[in-house]
């Protein structure tokens, strides 16, 4: 299972960091994670709240 992780702004990244503590005591086996750039972040860095590249990473995964 192909995973888009979005932590994008804010207390995005404090709530991701919780939720990506659970998937990994869940120990789910096959999972692939992948980070991309959202909001604040993604605009900084790429000049764009969305870049082309974020948004073919969660067009790929199986769940964001």
């Amino acid at each position: 299972m192909k995973i888009a992780i979005l932590a994008g702004d804010g207390i995005g990244p404090e709530v991701t960091a919780a939720a990506l503590a659970v998937l990994e005591a869940l120990g789910v086996p096959g999972r692939s994670l992948s980070e991309g750039d959202v909001g604040a972040a993604a605009w900084r860095r790429h000049g764009h709240p969305l870049p082309e590249a974020t948004l073919a990473l969660a067009r790929e995964a199986d769940a964001v």
